[in-house]
This record gives structure tokens, sequence and C-alpha cells, in this order.
């Protein structure tokens, strides 16, 4: 069994060297630089999440974990969670 587990890493070991003697240079053109509407990307004008620091009680975030904890959701999701449904109902008592 030693035999078989020496050939297959001498085997990987080989085939990662192939790649090691390959010259992809000549693939890549340095005076024409890419940019990404060339390869038909596109980035969100917005970034879809915002990263924000806030300080809560720590009685609260506790009592926010403990519920994550019960329901097995992270915290930091129920947190989002509790803010969606909260502006969700601050938009509905404001048009009504």
């Amino acid at each position: 069994m030693r035999a078989k587990k020496a050939s297959s890493s001498s085997r990987a070991r080989r085939t990662i060297s192939d790649y090691d003697t390959a010259d992809t240079s000549v693939i890549i053109d340095p005076s024409k630089q890419l940019r990404l509407e060339d390869l038909d990307l596109k980035l969100p004008e917005v970034p879809p999440t915002q990263v924000i620091s806030i300080r809560l009680p720590s009685a609260l975030l506790n009592e926010i974990r403990a519920i994550g904890s019960e329901r097995d959701i992270p915290y930091q999701g129920l947190i989002k969670m509790f803010l969606s449904e909260c502006v969700s109902k601050y938009r509905k008592k404001s048009v009504a």
C-alpha cells in the first residue's frame, strides 16, 4: 500500500512540474491593459452590503445572541432580520 501512495504523490509532483515548464507570458500582452468591459464584467454601482459599526448595550446583544441560538440563526443575521421587519412596519405606518 505504501508503494501506491509514493507513486501517486510522485505522479502529482510530475503534474505540477509540467505546469512550471509551460511559458504563459506569451498569452499576456502587457502593452494592452484589460478592462472589466473587455471581459463582459460590470461592477455594481453600489455594493450590495456595507460594513457598519454599532455599539449596543451588552445585555441587549446577549439577548439577541440567545434568541439567535434558540432559532439557530447567527446573531448578525438575526439583527438584519429584526431591522428589516422594523423598517417594513415603519414604512407601512408612515404610508397609512
